[in-house]
């Protein structure tokens, strides 16, 4: 993030024994908000707004909701905070997350009691049409633009988890499915994500190319991408990135992209 970084509560219930988790303990967050302790109900809000504007359905891995979750799980658990409690400058100026579409990207700011505790930049959001996406036989399908990942800049980034997490999603919205394929190109992905999270020199890694460039083979079924694949395929590569960013070049801007070129098509 560019701003507002989180920072994870450290240490558990044991360092929280005698003193509360407090804002300034976990963001970059200043005045009367950073000496108050996170609490229950402040976490519960920040997580519907961000789930209203992004739409994912479940909190951000390491965003700041899941921060706030975390803190005040710990501040309840040692009694320093009520289950229900909302704290006084959550309660009079609340929490906001607001989106600004920008040449390219777009940028997400979430913030408490009016001050920002995290930003991230993902792509553009593919604007809805009627019909929902172009399916005919000309469309770009999920296949295609997974192979022009391997043929793009991003195809030399080694393959990390965040990439098996959108690579699965893509392959799951392309054969509809909720399984993996044995075989198939996010088993693929998985394998070297792992396999790269074991190696010891960064020349050993498997890259995105060597794993995508033949994506389309490794996929019993393919279809063109639609704006609820992009979202899906954006929200798997964003949860599994701390930074909660996407991969320029990557999975979900390779993903966004086809679809807009199909939401676009006559």
């Amino acid at each position: 993030m560019s701003q507002g970084q989180p920072r994870r509560p450290e240490g558990g219930d044991a360092m929280q024994a005698d003193r509360p988790i407090k804002y300034g303990d976990v963001f970059d967050v200043s005045g009367d908000l950073a000496a108050q302790p996170v609490a229950p109900r402040d976490a519960a809000m920040l997580q519907s707004a961000e789930n209203e504007v992004l739409g994912l359905g479940q909190t951000q891995k390491g965003g700041p909701a899941a921060v706030m979750q975390s803190a005040a799980t710990i501040n309840a658990r040692a009694g320093h905070v009520g289950r229900g409690q909302l704290t006084g400058p959550v309660a009079d100026a609340g929490v906001t997350v607001t989106e600004a579409d920008l040449p390219g990207r777009r940028v997400v700011t979430e913030s408490v009691a009016g001050q920002v505790v995290g930003r991230f930049v993902a792509p553009p959001p593919v604007a809805a049409t009627e019909p929902s996406g172009a399916l005919g036989q000309d469309a770009v399908t999920i296949g295609r633009a997974l192979e022009a990942v391997a043929a793009a800049g991003a195809g030399a980034k080694p393959v990390d988890q965040s990439d098996s997490a959108a690579v699965q999603a893509a392959e799951m919205r392309a054969t509809g499915s909720n399984l993996t394929v044995p075989g198939g190109v996010a088993a693929a992905v998985q394998a070297a994500a792992d396999q790269n999270e074991r190696a010891a020199r960064e020349e050993d890694k498997v890259k995105l190319r060597d794993v995508l460039s033949d994506a389309r083979s490794k996929l019993p079924a393919d279809k063109g991408a639609t704006r609820e694949d992009a979202e899906r395929v954006v929200s798997a590569e964003m949860r599994n990135r701390l930074d909660l960013t996407t991969t320029p070049g990557g999975v979900a801007e390779a993903v966004t992209t086809a679809a807009r070129l199909n939401q676009e098509r006559p």
